[in-house]
């Protein structure tokens, strides 16, 4: 195996969790989420988190498991999303939210992983997402400043790597992936498979391997949906 390939997802996170830290974890819903590494990062303990994602998975699925367990003390979020235990805590001030726009989110890790420290944008200018930030005009349009997102850790989910970390993600799997894995200090990725170097075209990769410390292919690759919706037939 390659120096960045690891066994399991256990030791794809050992040596880097810490109590307090800040993890971004990438998905939408329940699509593009590193479930195994989210499980191994329940199963390793460490609490007082500070969490980085477009929402907090399902009751039960995604980041709904460490909900469950009390390990997030904060949430950056865009919204709350299908999981009932989520709003429950945020309602009783059980856990502090910090909500953002959706593409505002998206940007801030960007220009976290850019090296950008803030920006200015229209969005939310004038509600109480954007209360107490400093505001300034620009061509007749008042924007807000928003400061940049980064991780301690970086927990992504791709379809497929190479053993130097170079990464494709499939379809709308792809969602916060990409950037959340250039705004982590370290990042690991969860993938389906795994192939040899120079076996990825590379015009065809997604995330370079340079953004990747650590590779693991995803012990239980069951594809876990979010809300199934079906219509009688006829």
């Amino acid at each position: 195996m390659g120096k960045k390939v690891y066994s399991n997802s256990t030791e794809a996170l050992a040596g880097l969790l810490h109590d307090g830290m800040t993890v971004m974890v990438g998905g939408f819903g329940l699509c593009g989420v590193p479930q195994n590494l989210v499980q191994a990062l329940r199963d390793a303990a460490v609490k007082q988190l500070t969490c980085i994602s477009n929402n907090a998975g399902v009751d039960g699925g995604g980041l709904g498991l460490l909900l469950e367990s009390r390990q997030i003390d904060k949430m950056i979020a865009s919204y709350v999303g299908e999981n009932k235990l989520f709003e429950r805590q945020m309602l009783e001030g059980t856990i502090e939210v910090e909500l953002n726009p959706q593409g505002t989110m998206a940007e801030r890790i960007r220009a976290g992983g850019a090296g950008i420290a803030a920006f200015f944008t229209p969005t939310g200018y004038g509600t109480p997402l954007t209360e107490g930030k400093e505001a300034r005009e620009f061509d007749n349009s008042w924007c807000v400043l928003e400061t940049a997102l980064r991780a301690d850790v970086a927990l992504i989910k791709a379809w497929k790597a190479d053993e130097e970390g170079n990464l494709i993600y499939r379809m709308t799997a792809r969602n916060f992936n990409p950037p959340m894995a250039e705004a982590g200090r370290v990042t690991v990725a969860e993938v389906e498979e795994i192939v040899p170097v120079g076996s990825i075209d590379p015009d065809l990769v997604h995330t370079p391997g340079i953004y990747v410390e650590r590779v693991v292919i995803g012990e239980n690759q069951e594809k876990v949906i979010e809300r199934r919706k079906t219509r009688p037939n006829g």
